[in-house]
């Protein structure tokens, strides 16, 4: 690397989404039967996703370095489409440079400062952030802990050339596009090594990624219809509440504007991942599921038993989930198979096999 930062920008690199073509009219002559497959390829969507260049590889640190997260590079890199960032590069720092920190100023407030003192940096940072927020078009945002321009969690706030007094601020640059986005899925690359933190962030970008490649392709009504439908299962386990409130907003797409109903789609469908799945709820969806498979009663009293076993943390989600797809064939089980729930990511990723805490 030559030490300079890419600016975020958008790319469409080979293997992320693609719109597909849709004909008007059949083989026959006759009008086609569309479906959601028809607006955007389910299985293949690509999340864009922000992160701090110097996770990446990039030699942006302040020491000339970087900071290479493997789980991002060698694990999720290769479902995902990088944008790299990073704000004190952009402002023209160079690196190596000087170390920055917040400070408390005289009136309270936090300032991005160098360590020396000889600069405040806070409205030039402020003002990149909100530039860059303006333009951001992005399912997610992997920050640098503990940065004072990009940490999201537990930064240190330090007495005007004193000691830390406080470790629970944000980065001022992460502070503003957390603050003009507040449902984009955001986290620091130490909380992504927590199984349960990872899961749901993988969880929410790949979400993220469907619903933006299906709201930029040629969608009708019916299309949002099969679309809410495939995500039923998975929303239910986040917020059956606000998944009901999206149905409502589903069952309007006809007769309201196309750009209103889309807008206020994407807000509910966001706000509802932004509620963590519970084990709880993650047990009603399976039973549900179960409700809507035919199976023989010897089979269908050991799916029961293995989802009281994930219940009672004795088991990872994996196991349920991965039988119930199992089971879940034929057409009359289509309706299940299909649900975004049994493969939120793609399968390599290996993300529910973590054992919850039973309940």
């Amino acid at each position: 690397m030559d030490g300079e930062a890419r600016p975020l920008h958008r790319t469409a690199g080979s293997g992320g989404w693609s719109l597909l073509r849709v004909p008007t009219r059949g083989t026959s002559g006759g009008p086609c039967i569309r479906g959601v497959e028809d607006v955007i390829d389910m299985r293949h969507v690509r999340p864009r996703v922000a992160v701090s260049g110097c996770l990446l590889g990039d030699l942006v640190r302040y020491n000339g370095g970087h900071s290479r997260d493997r789980f991002l590079t060698d694990v999720l890199g290769p479902y995902v489409e990088w944008e790299h960032v990073c704000p004190e590069i952009e402002l023209g720092l160079g690196a190596p440079r000087e170390t920055l920190r917040l400070e408390r100023s005289p009136r309270g407030d936090a300032r991005l400062v160098t360590r020396s003192g000889g600069a405040d940096l806070t409205d030039r940072m402020v003002a990149l952030a909100r530039e860059r927020s303006a333009a951001l078009d992005v399912d997610g945002y992997v920050f640098k802990a503990k940065s004072p321009s990009c940490g999201v969690h537990g930064v240190p706030l330090y007495a005007s050339g004193g000691p830390a007094v406080d470790r629970r601020h944000r980065g001022v640059f992460a502070d503003v596009v957390i603050e003009s986005h507040p449902l984009l899925p955001v986290e620091d690359e130490g909380r992504l090594h927590d199984p349960v933190l990872r899961e749901s962030f993988v969880e929410r970008i790949f979400a993220h990624a469907r619903l933006r490649a299906f709201m930029e392709g040629d969608w009708r009504p019916r299309d949002l219809v099969e679309f809410h439908a495939r995500h039923k299962m998975q929303l239910l386990a986040h917020d059956p509440t606000r998944y009901r409130e999206a149905g409502r907003v589903v069952a309007r797409a006809g007769s309201g504007p196309r750009e209103e109903v889309a807008a206020a789609y994407a807000e509910v469908f966001r706000a509802v991942l932004a509620r963590k799945a519970t084990t709880g709820r993650n047990v009603n969806v399976l039973q549900h599921c179960l409700g809507m498979i035919d199976l023989d009663p010897e089979r269908r009293a050991d799916l029961v038993e293995v989802i009281d076993s994930y219940r009672r943390g004795l088991v990872p989600l994996s196991v349920p989930t991965t039988l119930l797809r199992h089971h879940a064939r034929g057409e009359p089980a289509a309706y299940v198979r299909d649900q975004s729930y049994f493969s939120p990511y793609p399968d390599d990723l290996r993300l529910r096999h973590h054992v919850p805490p039973g309940t």
